[in-house]
């Protein structure tokens, strides 16, 4: 089984910053990312619908490592016209245990890096989950310190002497 920890809803993403369990190293962090059809994309290129049919969206999503994919609700799924491609269980933070629809495939845009990942839906999803498969996948990097992800090579986030 998978395991897929949801750390921060809505309702607790402040809670979490003013507990502050860390000693200052704990930190939420956000990014906005596009996510498009992947299949929409193919019947562009095959010549089936034009570039402005593909269907598409951006959000402001959750950076969660603890995550192995995406994580998205039922309406992006809607919006996006996601196939469902299957089910994997899927573990919440208050320790819920359930299958949940894997939806895809869905492109994964973050500035100049794009990835094709399969997403999990999660029907009450608030937060929309970027996880650690796409974070990999696009070569990013976080730091919780500065609240910002950034990518491999931009910039010297921790050096060694």
């Amino acid at each position: 089984m998978l395991l897929l920890i949801i750390e921060a809803f809505p309702k607790l993403t402040g809670f979490w910053k003013k507990l502050n369990l860390t000693g200052g190293f704990m930190s939420i962090v956000h990014t906005e990312i596009t996510l498009r059809n992947a299949d929409d994309i193919m019947a562009v290129r095959r010549g089936f619908i034009k570039d402005a049919d593909i269907r598409n969206i951006t959000v402001n999503s959750l950076i969660d490592t603890g995550a192995w994919t995406l994580v998205i609700n039922e309406d992006i799924q809607k919006k996006l016209g996601l196939d469902i491609v299957g089910t994997e269980s899927g573990t919440l933070a208050d320790g819920t245990v359930k299958e949940y629809n894997l939806a895809g495939p869905v492109e994964v845009r973050w500035k100049n890096r794009r990835t094709t990942c399969e997403a999990l839906v999660i029907p009450e999803a608030d937060d929309i989950l970027l996880g650690a498969i796409p974070l990999e996948a696009m070569d990013l990097t976080i730091n919780p310190r500065r609240e910002l992800v950034g990518v491999h090579g931009d910039q010297i986030i921790h050096k060694i002497k």
